[in-house]
């Protein structure tokens, strides 16, 4: 991540500098048994002080790497699962006041564990994670409960409810396109 100092013109507004923080974005996935239940990790976040609770996600930082490539890798690495079904619930900008990061979040169903022997060995962070699952229908009242912050599973919790509503159809392929994915974005007008 850096920050950037952009010289933008608005035209009839003139000319503003905007700095931001330049992000290679992520991959959120929410994960759905047959029994209709969420995955849930809970994850240590240094810079809100709190081990958070959270769908198994992680950043765009292997160039090249197809989003839905980036999230089955993220599964693996932090949940030990694979799946065979993937579908994109959402697309959402982080904070787009302050960043470019977009995220990504991913429908995983048709679950299979990852043979011990080519489990990621998880550090930092991560190697205390504590997976949980949890009804789709709990899950949404933990939202709306305020009990579930982290905005990646806010969203990806909600969107797999209503989309389930809909009997699916609002998810769209793993493929589908992502225009604001950086490199996608146009280049701002002028730049410093």
């Amino acid at each position: 991540m850096d920050l950037v100092r952009d010289d933008v013109d608005l035209g009839p507004a003139g000319v503003v500098t905007r700095e931001y923080v330049d992000h290679p974005g992520a991959v959120a996935v929410v994960v759905l048994d047959d029994d209709d239940r969420v995955l849930l990790l809970r994850q240590y976040r240094h810079p809100v002080r709190s081990s958070l609770w959270e769908v198994p996600a992680g950043l765009l930082d292997v160039d090249g790497e197809p989003a839905v490539g980036a999230a089955a890798r993220e599964l693996a690495e932090e949940a030990d699962l694979t799946a065979e079904v993937w579908a994109v619930l959402a697309d959402y900008a982080t904070t787009p006041g302050a960043s470019n990061e977009a995220v990504r979040v991913f429908l995983a169903r048709g679950l299979a564990e990852v043979p011990g022997d080519e489990r990621h060995t998880r550090t930092g962070e991560e190697a205390g994670m504590v997976p949980v699952w949890v009804p789709l229908d709990e899950a949404v009242g933990l939202v709306l409960d305020g009990s579930l912050h982290n905005p990646s599973t806010v969203v990806g919790v909600l969107a797999a409810a209503a989309s389930r509503t809909q009997g699916w159809a609002s998810l769209r392929p793993a493929d589908a396109p992502w225009p604001h994915r950086r490199g996608a974005l146009p280049d701002a007008p002028t730049g410093s």
